[in-house]
């Protein structure tokens, strides 16, 4: 649909081909998504109210961004996704305003309420210093009725030819309908464009060109991928330059990875859906997560590429569904360590817990950039373990992931080469549940290897029998790496090469253990980084239609 390509385009401008990342490179990124609007404001104000009922624009622009970097770039990650960047539908909708930057309406302006063209630049400038990416989000509609919509005002698409006839998508089986018909409602319509017309491709192969050159863009998340031909996403793509990963809303593994055959990237949505089945209760099982590992392995073109997430701006928050913080604890070390590229969604890491849109678009300086929090921590601690297991081993993260144990409760993980893999183990056992031991063969590890676990920082040797005692607590994840592979990283007191880890403890945002030392893993992986990437998401073209 034209509206969502409208919005991929956008994305692409933010990040110069200069800058841009390969997708080989992007593959090593961990992806923290933000609402422009919702993220920072300029006045660095920890108190500015944000009623998300409300509907309105709070303040947050890409200048109070940079003032708040150094809280992301301590979490470990290396991109961020923001807001679409072009203008939107200036007046009030029975929805509220377009603080999330989806109802475009003019390719060519920015939207003022995030700040001005040069403040935009100097975000990419502030990211690119600090080795950082970002993502942007576009997207168009208009306010009122199909019958009322008047082609004049949309930029540059502003002829009635340039747009599919209005229909209704009554049949998500019929992907001519989902391509050729409109999204949104009577009261704000997304007026769906003709990707197939010559002036509205050529268009955006322009507008796209210009974004990532004019604002030094790394690379872009495309909008509603599913209802824009699979062909002009080719098209698209090799003009943008830069990396690419789409959102294909639906559940279906085969349906979902067709699309990596026109993008490098596919939001993971075929592993949301298990994840949560597993993890979102204390009823929860790992089977649909077990048979997830091998269909999407032969389903997509390339696991190791695709974006996972958790949460985002149109899901649930994972704490709306449960507030159980041991589950919370197991979700995010699921995204973070599974095969491909985390994202987690800001307000994730203080347990924050709307349920829908608009409940789910918090303001995060409400939570005053608070770094002492358990899910804080334990985003830093596993984005550095991810890091190290990549220095020590260049060739991990194309490794895909499989399991080594499981039940209906608890699933073993397994990702890297031998000897320096992490091991992980994740639980829907949930709070309170005691203590106790499980023994995990196929590790890869032999007979008497030292290991740490990364959360509690306790050691445990590999038994005579080939496997490896796990210390399961309240159910909490585990996460386990040689002794050897993070010796002289600063991971659990691991400053030698020769380092014991037995009795070192630190605060890593998972349990609480004596003598630890609560900045530990984030301060010591932030001196890691040295620039951050600029991602730029773009929404579906569908969607690319204007909003009054």
């Amino acid at each position: 649909m034209t509206a969502w390509l409208a919005q991929a385009v956008v994305i692409w401008a933010f990040v110069s081909i200069t800058h841009a990342a390969t997708p080989e490179q992007w593959r090593s990124r961990s992806i923290y998504q933000l609402l422009t609007d919702r993220y920072a404001r300029a006045d660095r104000s920890t108190t500015a109210a944000c009623n998300v009922a409300d509907g309105n624009y709070c303040g947050g622009s890409w200048r109070g961004i940079i003032e708040q970097l150094d809280y992301i770039q301590n979490m470990g990650f290396t991109a961020i996704w923001i807001s679409p960047v072009t203008y939107n539908l200036p007046e009030r909708t029975k929805f509220g305003y377009a603080y999330h930057g989806y109802w475009q309406q003019d390719l060519y302006r920015l939207n003022s309420n995030f700040g001005t063209a040069d403040d935009l630049k100097a975000l990419s400038v502030a990211l690119h210093d600090r080795d950082m990416a970002n993502i942007v989000v576009n997207h168009n509609g208009w306010n009122g009725t199909a019958e009322s919509v008047d082609y004049s005002r949309f930029h540059p698409f502003d002829q009635k030819e340039h747009f599919h006839d209005y229909c209704t998508i009554s049949n998500y089986s019929d992907q001519a309908m989902v391509e050729g018909c409109w999204l949104g409602d009577v009261d704000v319509e997304l007026p769906d464009l003709n990707t197939e017309h010559p002036f509205v491709l050529n268009e955006y192969r322009s507008w796209i060109k210009q974004l990532v050159s004019n604002y030094s863009i790394d690379g872009i998340r495309l909008d509603t991928a599913k209802h824009v031909g699979r062909d002009f996403w080719s098209s698209f793509q090799e003009a943008a330059g830069i990396f690419s990963t789409g959102e294909v809303l639906s559940g279906n593994p085969v349906y979902v990875c067709e699309y990596q055959n026109t993008m490098h990237s596919i939001l993971n949505y075929p592993l949301y859906y298990p994840m949560m089945l597993f993890l979102n209760s204390t009823k929860g099982t790992s089977t649909p997560l077990v048979k997830a590992i091998d269909i999407l392995r032969s389903a997509c073109k390339d696991v190791t590429l695709l974006t996972t997430f958790s949460e985002n701006h149109d899901l649930p928050r994972f704490a709306s569904q449960t507030q159980d913080l041991s589950l919370a604890k197991n979700v995010i070390a699921l995204t973070i360590l599974w095969d491909g590229i985390p994202i987690i969604y800001a307000g994730q890491e203080q347990h924050y817990a709307g349920y829908g849109d608009p409940g789910n678009r918090e303001a995060t300086w409400l939570a005053k950039y608070s770094r002492e929090g358990d899910l804080y921590n334990i985003v830093a601690a596993l984005n550095q373990a991810r890091n190290r297991a990549l220095s020590v081993d260049p060739a991990y993260l194309a490794y895909n992931i499989h399991a080594i144990y499981n039940s209906s409760e608890v699933i073993a993980l397994r990702k890297g080469h031998a000897p320096n893999q992490i091991v992980s183990i994740y639980t829907s056992a949930g709070m309170g549940t005691g203590s106790s031991i499980l023994h995990i063969g196929e590790t890869g590890w032999p007979v008497d290897t030292e290991v740490v676990e990364l959360i509690t920082c306790q050691s445990a040797i590999v038994s005579s029998d080939g496997k490896l005692p796990v210390a399961m607590k309240d159910g909490l994840p585990r996460v386990y790496m040689s002794s050897n592979a993070i010796g002289g990283s600063g991971i659990c007191g691991m400053n030698g090469t020769n380092n014991n880890a037995s009795g070192t403890t630190v605060n890593n945002g998972f349990e609480t253990m004596p003598n630890e030392s609560k900045s530990s893993p984030a301060a010591g992986h932030a001196k890691s980084i040295e620039r951050i990437f600029l991602l730029v998401v773009a929404a579906a073209v569908a969607a690319v239609s204007t909003i009054w």
